[in-house]
């Protein structure tokens, strides 16, 4: 059985990946923004769901994140499952964060949660803030920036499996109530991904749609691109993700 990490595992498609994985067998390993809402996993903890505690918005929790996650690995796969959708916080939660967090905890297989809606994202670097004081970018052109940093992991890091996932529009907190897709699909591939062998899964830098590989935003494979994304989170963090 697997070892798995899911952030941002309280609610929606994260719970639901972390619920799937437990029933199967798998050890779990959840995250909450606080310890507060760690309650809402009480039931997955329960039957031996461990788990870790930070707001991906602030760079030392992300850390301490790292910390608590370590002491419980190694780990076979993470689950960058948390996001939000607006805000100042985009990029550090939806970008930095992952960034980080992938330099900070070893496994093998990585599996970050796209958008659809990273198709209408910026190829941009210039004007953002990865700080947070202000919001530079749109939730579209953080899931394009996420789904070329798995590119990129994929590119530099042969030994590690590494995809991107689009959950669809499902009705979720952050989908809101009218979301069209279906919820109880949101959470199947990332959870198909992060524990099988089949050969699809075996091809590293791939971006799925409920099992089903897509083509994605051309940047996303830019090698020159990856790497300005890459240099950029570097100087922001501190952290170089070819030197883990």
């Amino acid at each position: 059985m697997s070892r798995i990490l899911i952030t941002g595992s309280t609610d929606g498609v994260g719970r639901a990946a972390a619920t799937s994985l437990l029933d199967d067998g798998h050890h779990v390993v959840v995250h909450a923004r606080t310890p507060q809402r760690l309650a809402a996993v009480g039931d997955l903890t329960s039957r031996g769901a461990l788990s870790v505690v930070g707001d991906l918005a602030h760079r030392d929790e992300v850390h301490g994140i790292a910390e608590q996650a370590n002491r419980l690995g190694p780990f076979d796969a993470v689950i960058h499952n948390a996001g939000i959708i607006d805000g100042s916080s985009l990029l550090p939660v939806n970008v930095v964060a992952p960034y980080v967090l992938t330099a900070r905890i070893p496994a093998s297989r990585l599996i970050y949660l796209s958008s659809s809606m990273h198709r209408g994202g910026r190829a941009d670097l210039s004007h953002a803030d990865w700080s947070g004081t202000r919001k530079t970018a749109s939730y579209s052109d953080s899931k394009l920036f996420v789904t070329a940093l798995m590119a990129a992991v994929a590119r530099r890091w042969p030994s590690v499996l590494a995809h991107a996932v689009d959950p669809g529009w499902v009705p979720t907190k952050m989908g809101g109530p009218s979301a069209s897709d279906d919820l109880a699909l949101g959470h199947v591939t990332q959870a198909w991904l992060a524990t099988v062998d089949d050969p699809e899964v075996l091809v590293s830098g791939r971006y799925w749609h409920h099992r089903r590989t897509e083509e994605p935003h051309p940047a996303v494979h830019d090698e020159g691109f990856q790497d300005e994304l890459l240099a950029a989170v570097h100087r922001h963090s501190g952290i170089d993700l070819l030197r883990r």
